[in-house]
């Protein structure tokens, strides 16, 4: 199994970026999908899954600013972040449990200033 982030960068706040996850080694749609992101100094958080049935969750902090998509076909999963904050600041990981192991991408830096 192997996730690997891409698209993430410098913007302005205000501004719009979207990043992907591509997996590989694993049936993609069969899985849950989930971004966390980790700031320099703190923990990693939450911020936003689909399930096998594409119901997405996000964390209360980028509700309705960020939404979760995924493309099976590509076996890639997205996450649309507009009207970024300079909190939003972090780099972003995407994850999947699958085979009773936890899978992590080496992560995308996302920084707002």
């Amino acid at each position: 199994v192997q996730l690997v982030e891409s698209g993430g960068g410098l913007v302005q706040p205000g501004e719009s970026l979207r990043v992907s996850c591509a997996g590989t080694g694993f049936t993609f749609s069969n899985y849950a999908m989930t971004w966390v992101r980790q700031a320099p100094g703190k923990e990693r958080e939450f911020v936003s899954s689909i399930n096998k049935p594409g119901i997405a969750a996000y964390a209360d902090s980028v509700k309705g600013r960020f939404a979760i998509s995924q493309d099976n076909a590509k076996n890639t999963v997205y996450l649309q972040m507009n009207g970024l904050k300079p909190e939003d600041t972090a780099m972003y990981f995407c994850k999947t449990d699958c085979r009773g192991s936890s899978f992590w991408g080496q992560g995308t830096q996302v920084t707002v200033s």
